[in-house]
Protein backbone atom coordinates (compact mmCIF):
# COMPACT_ATOMS: atom_id res chain seq x y z
CA UNK A 1 0.00 0.00 0.00
CA UNK A 2 2.86 2.39 0.83
CA UNK A 3 4.54 1.64 -2.48
CA UNK A 4 1.31 2.37 -4.35
CA UNK A 5 0.91 5.70 -2.56
CA UNK A 6 4.57 6.59 -3.20
CA UNK A 7 4.20 5.81 -6.91
CA UNK A 8 1.02 7.88 -7.07
CA UNK A 9 2.75 10.81 -5.37
CA UNK A 10 5.73 10.58 -7.73
CA UNK A 11 3.44 10.42 -10.75
CA UNK A 12 1.47 13.48 -9.64
CA UNK A 13 4.69 15.38 -8.96
CA UNK A 14 6.07 14.59 -12.41
CA UNK A 15 2.75 15.62 -14.00
CA UNK A 16 2.78 18.92 -12.10
CA UNK A 17 6.29 19.73 -13.29
CA UNK A 18 5.47 18.71 -16.87
CA UNK A 19 2.52 21.11 -17.11
CA UNK A 20 4.67 24.11 -16.29
CA UNK A 21 4.40 26.79 -13.65
CA UNK A 22 1.24 26.90 -11.61
CA UNK A 23 -0.41 30.28 -11.92
CA UNK A 24 -3.76 31.65 -10.92
CA UNK A 25 -6.49 32.20 -13.48
CA UNK A 26 -6.09 35.97 -13.09
CA UNK A 27 -2.39 35.70 -14.01
CA UNK A 28 -3.26 33.58 -17.07
CA UNK A 29 -5.84 36.14 -18.25
CA UNK A 30 -3.44 39.03 -17.71
CA UNK A 31 -0.69 37.25 -19.64
CA UNK A 32 -3.06 36.41 -22.48
CA UNK A 33 -4.36 39.98 -22.75
CA UNK A 34 -0.86 41.46 -22.86
CA UNK A 35 0.71 38.90 -25.16
CA UNK A 36 -1.65 38.89 -28.14
CA UNK A 37 -3.49 41.71 -29.86
CA UNK A 38 -7.13 41.11 -30.66
CA UNK A 39 -7.89 40.39 -34.32
CA UNK A 40 -11.20 39.32 -35.80
CA UNK A 41 -11.65 35.59 -36.15
CA UNK A 42 -11.98 34.54 -39.81
CA UNK A 43 -15.30 32.97 -40.79
CA UNK A 44 -15.26 29.20 -41.05
CA UNK A 45 -16.14 29.35 -44.78
CA UNK A 46 -12.67 30.72 -45.49
CA UNK A 47 -10.93 27.72 -43.92
CA UNK A 48 -9.17 25.07 -46.00
CA UNK A 49 -10.20 21.44 -46.08
CA UNK A 50 -8.09 18.84 -44.25
CA UNK A 51 -6.76 17.61 -47.61
CA UNK A 52 -5.66 21.15 -48.55
CA UNK A 53 -4.02 21.53 -45.13
CA UNK A 54 -2.03 18.32 -45.62
CA UNK A 55 -0.98 19.48 -49.09
CA UNK A 56 0.16 22.90 -47.81
CA UNK A 57 2.21 21.26 -45.03
CA UNK A 58 3.72 18.74 -47.44
CA UNK A 59 4.72 21.56 -49.83
CA UNK A 60 6.33 23.41 -46.89
CA UNK A 61 4.16 26.48 -47.51
CA UNK A 62 3.00 26.50 -43.88
CA UNK A 63 4.23 25.18 -40.54
CA UNK A 64 2.83 21.98 -39.13
CA UNK A 65 -0.24 22.19 -36.88
CA UNK A 66 1.83 20.92 -33.93
CA UNK A 67 4.08 23.99 -34.18
CA UNK A 68 1.02 26.26 -34.21
CA UNK A 69 -0.31 24.52 -31.10
CA UNK A 70 3.03 25.07 -29.34
CA UNK A 71 2.86 28.76 -30.23
CA UNK A 72 -0.69 29.01 -28.90
CA UNK A 73 0.35 27.42 -25.62
CA UNK A 74 2.57 30.44 -24.95
CA UNK A 75 -0.59 32.55 -24.79
CA UNK A 76 -2.93 30.04 -23.12
CA UNK A 77 -0.59 27.61 -21.36
CA UNK A 78 -3.05 25.47 -19.43
CA UNK A 79 -5.84 25.29 -22.01
CA UNK A 80 -6.72 22.17 -23.96
CA UNK A 81 -6.61 22.59 -27.74
CA UNK A 82 -9.85 21.27 -29.20
CA UNK A 83 -9.48 22.09 -32.89
CA UNK A 84 -6.92 23.46 -35.35
CA UNK A 85 -7.96 24.78 -38.76
CA UNK A 86 -5.96 26.46 -41.51
CA UNK A 87 -7.84 29.55 -42.73
CA UNK A 88 -7.32 32.47 -45.07
CA UNK A 89 -6.60 35.58 -43.03
CA UNK A 90 -5.97 39.05 -44.46
CA UNK A 91 -3.29 38.44 -47.12
CA UNK A 92 -2.06 35.02 -46.03
CA UNK A 93 -2.88 31.87 -44.11
CA UNK A 94 -3.33 31.47 -40.37
CA UNK A 95 -4.13 28.61 -38.04
CA UNK A 96 -7.35 29.14 -36.11
CA UNK A 97 -7.03 27.18 -32.88
CA UNK A 98 -9.98 26.61 -30.59
CA UNK A 99 -8.98 25.97 -27.00
CA UNK A 100 -10.92 25.14 -23.85
CA UNK A 101 -9.61 27.02 -20.83
CA UNK A 102 -9.71 25.57 -17.35
CA UNK A 103 -12.58 27.90 -16.41
CA UNK A 104 -14.76 26.30 -19.13
CA UNK A 105 -14.56 29.10 -21.70
CA UNK A 106 -13.59 28.55 -25.31
CA UNK A 107 -10.86 30.79 -26.72
CA UNK A 108 -9.79 31.30 -30.33
CA UNK A 109 -6.11 31.90 -31.07
CA UNK A 110 -4.75 32.94 -34.47
CA UNK A 111 -1.24 31.80 -35.37
CA UNK A 112 0.50 32.95 -38.55
CA UNK A 113 0.91 29.81 -40.67
CA UNK A 114 4.22 30.85 -42.21
CA UNK A 115 6.08 32.31 -39.21
CA UNK A 116 4.45 30.51 -36.29
CA UNK A 117 3.82 33.80 -34.40
CA UNK A 118 0.61 34.37 -32.46
CA UNK A 119 -1.22 37.16 -34.28
CA UNK A 120 -4.49 37.32 -32.38
CA UNK A 121 -6.79 35.99 -29.76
Amino acid sequence: MRILLALLFIGLTVAAFATGPIRTLAEEKATAEIAAPIHPVPPSESCLSPADLREAVADKRVIEPVAAIRAARTVIPRAEIQRARLCRHEDGLAYLLTALRRDGQFVHVLVDATTGRVIGQ
